[in-house]
């Protein structure tokens, strides 16, 4: 059986000219069944193309913030660095998936990235008693979150609550056009959300690929799974 092809999106560094990936990423899918690539961002839309007509599916990574401007805001003080060339190319390489109906899952950065697209908007700093930021091991999971007992998600896990990690300061807030949301913190921050319309576009707030937990292991198997229904080219 043919493995598929899962393109990953990574952080961009334009003051040096420089593209990386954490290697959590490309192990977690290898793990699932699958094949990584990384894809350079570009703004060229025809080479997107190209992208898409050799990926089954597509990751979109855990990064830097994104600029307000996507959904009519003005930076705020405590918001972080931004890349111009990584926004453009994310948000417009998610919206060339959805048409297409490819498999995609955005983890941290990645599930702002699917919500923005879809015309959504976000929290620029999450505020509250509750870290969202943890101090300790990235492989360690710090809260819980509370999946919704219909979702996508939860047919993948097979459980209402689970523990995860969390490196976020930004957050979903309106919901893109589709969506719902597949999952909560105790906080009511959004954790993971999914498309109504689409067999498989999910994005997830925190990383999976660091905690390599059976539920981990469970959502990149459904990736790869789904991937491979998707016809080769």
């Amino acid at each position: 059986m043919v493995r598929p092809v899962i393109g990953i999106t990574g952080n961009y560094y334009a003051e040096n000219n420089s593209f990386c990936l954490k290697d959590y990423y490309v192990a977690s899918i290898a793990d699932a069944g699958g094949i990584a690539v990384i894809l350079p961002p570009t703004a060229d839309g025809e080479l997107m193309e190209d992208y898409l007509s050799i990926c089954q599916g597509l990751l979109f990574s855990g990064g830097g913030d994104l600029d307000p401007v996507y959904w009519g805001e003005c930076l705020e003080q405590d918001s972080g660095e931004i890349e111009p060339l990584r926004d453009g190319f994310e948000l417009s390489l998610a919206r060339k998936a959805f048409l297409s109906k490819k498999v995609v899952l955005g983890i941290c950065r990645g599930c702002q990235v699917l919500n923005v697209a879809m015309g959504g908007s976000l929290v620029q700093d999450v505020k509250g008693l509750m870290s969202h930021w943890q101090k300790a091991p990235r492989a360690y999971p710090i809260h819980d979150i509370f999946i919704e007992p219909n979702s996508q998600l939860y047919c993948i896990m097979s459980s209402e609550r689970i523990r995860v990690n969390s490196f976020h300061h930004q957050a979903v807030k309106e919901l893109g056009r589709g969506l719902s949301i597949a999952a909560m913190a105790a906080d009511g921050t959004v954790e993971a959300i999914e498309s109504r319309e689409h067999t498989f576009y999910m994005g997830v707030q925190w990383h999976p690929e660091c905690l390599r937990d059976e539920f981990s292991a469970h959502l990149f198997t459904a990736l790869t799974a789904a991937a491979q229904i998707y016809p080769h080219f």
